[in-house]
């Protein structure tokens, strides 16, 4: 007996089409997915924070690990003359730190710089010999003011000391060549109040315009003794000897540093100076803690 016809196979049909619930994803899983992605896009984001300067103005990483800032530009900074030698070595010291940034340092009185300020001259920062010094800058160009050192008077005397000055007084002797800051500069200001208080006239030869220019007057030995600061001995090291003065006569000076720009790099610098690395090298000059 023949078999009849085969029927074609019939093909599955697929699970999806049995049961079309399972071909669809469940709004669960797609809002878990969604919070997944927000997720990681958020740590991602975490993760990659701006550079940010370290608390010393060094631009290095602080102990947070944080990114060094890279500064560009050219900081113009004003100095008095008393500050010569530890602003050079701060100068250095930042420009290797942030090798985008130049610092452009110049010295003088106080008074003269503040003069040159205020008639216009380009500085982002002035650094000064005592807060006096200071009243007669504009105000209006100031951004910030902060002091960061202090210093006091020291007599220097040459080496072979031909004047033999051992106190204060003994720059009272006709005998013994006096030199002096003039009378508007911040180191003539304070020789005269520690004469005053000392109660003595000194042989006075010579007032020169600014504490350096008097200092070089011993060092020449073009005189047997001048009034300046402490910090000006310490940095002459062998070329003078210094004669204290009593602190009951001395006269003491704070040393502001002013902004004047708000520039990053100027910033920088400042924050550098008064971080503990800076006022390090600056006490190591024979300054006073601000």
């Amino acid at each position: 007996m023949s078999a009849g016809p085969s029927r074609p196979a019939q093909p599955r049909s697929p699970r999806s089409a049995r049961n079309p619930r399972s071909a669809r994803t469940p709004r669960g899983a797609v809002a878990a997915a969604v919070a997944t992605l927000a997720t990681a896009l958020l740590v991602a984001g975490c993760g990659s924070s701006t550079p940010t300067t370290s608390a010393d103005g060094t631009g290095q990483p602080g102990k947070s690990g944080a990114s060094a800032a890279s500064f560009e530009g050219t900081v113009t900074v004003l100095a008095a003359a008393s500050l010569t030698e530890s602003f050079d070595q701060l100068k250095k010291d930042f420009e290797a730190a942030n090798p985008g940034v130049t610092v452009e340092t110049s010295y003088g009185s106080s008074a003269t710089l503040v003069q040159q300020v205020d008639n216009g001259a380009p500085a982002s920062v002035i650094a000064l010999a005592g807060t006096a010094a200071a009243e007669p800058l504009d105000q209006a160009a100031v951004k910030d003011t902060q002091s960061f050192a202090t210093n006091v008077l020291e007599i220097a005397v040459p080496p072979s000391n031909p004047g033999a000055v051992t106190s204060i007084n003994d720059l009272a002797k006709p005998s013994v060549k006096v030199v002096l800051c003039a009378d508007t500069v911040p180191c003539g200001k304070a020789a005269q109040a520690t004469f005053k208080k000392a109660r003595i006239v000194p042989n006075v030869v010579s007032k020169e315009v600014d504490v350096k220019a008097t200092l070089s007057k011993v060092k020449l030995a073009e005189a047997d003794a001048a009034v300046v600061y402490h910090s000006d001995v310490v940095a002459a090291k062998d070329a003078v000897t210094g004669v204290e003065i009593p602190s009951q006569f001395n006269t003491s000076l704070s040393y502001p540093v002013i902004r004047l720009s708000d520039d990053a790099a100027t910033k920088a610098f400042v924050a550098y100076l008064l971080s503990a690395k800076g006022l390090a090298t600056v006490q190591s000059f024979g300054f006073g803690a601000p």
